[in-house]
């Protein structure tokens, strides 16, 4: 089972968080807050926050911005993830992917089902990798937000996590691009 190794510091990283609708604005986004605050309490660092409306082109502008910038480790966005026809967000993700983290959105469906039940078909959850930055795209839900980074990203982006963690290979994600 995995468990946090209290032996190892605690090496905090920079988070983006995009919150994607038609509707919220920055008073209204329970999600994103939801995020923030749980990313701030496990002592990591808010790079940036935006709210987006549901364009595919402008989510993967943002998304490669935040990629470029070095002081982004991860980016986490919420909204847009379901089936409707303004939910657009995994595509936009999926532009950007270098490689996507299949078992992300296996894992979160496992979790959602414990919690909503068949309901989570409804979710298309994703997680990815882009110029050495971490993408997550979870659903506009607080409550799903919740269980994303309560049962998944908590865990995953502390380095101190056994057997294993995003943090320990972060360095490592843009190898390739430094091969000559």
């Amino acid at each position: 089972m995995s468990r946090i190794d209290e032996t190892k510091e605690f090496i905090p990283i920079r988070i983006a968080v995009l919150t994607v609708s038609d509707t919220r604005d920055l008073a209204q986004d329970r999600s994103g807050d939801v995020l923030v605050e749980r990313l701030l309490a496990a002592g990591h660092h808010l790079a940036e926050r935006r709210i987006l409306r549901d364009e595919r082109d402008q989510i993967a502008d943002q998304l490669r911005v935040w990629c470029a910038d070095e002081e982004i480790d991860v980016v986490i966005s919420t909204g847009g993830t379901g089936l409707t026809g303004r939910d657009v967000t995994v595509e936009a993700h999926r532009d950007v992917y270098e490689k996507e983290i299949d078992a992300f959105g296996t894992v979160f469906t496992i979790v959602s089902m414990n919690k909503i039940g068949t309901s989570a078909v409804q979710s298309r959850a994703t997680g990815g990798v882009a110029n050495g930055t971490y993408l997550f795209a979870l659903p506009g839900s607080p409550g799903a937000c919740k269980d994303a980074w309560d049962e998944i990203l908590s865990k995953q982006l502390d380095f101190r996590h056994r057997p294993c963690n995003f943090v320990e290979i972060l360095p490592r994600l843009d190898e390739h691009q430094r091969r000559k």
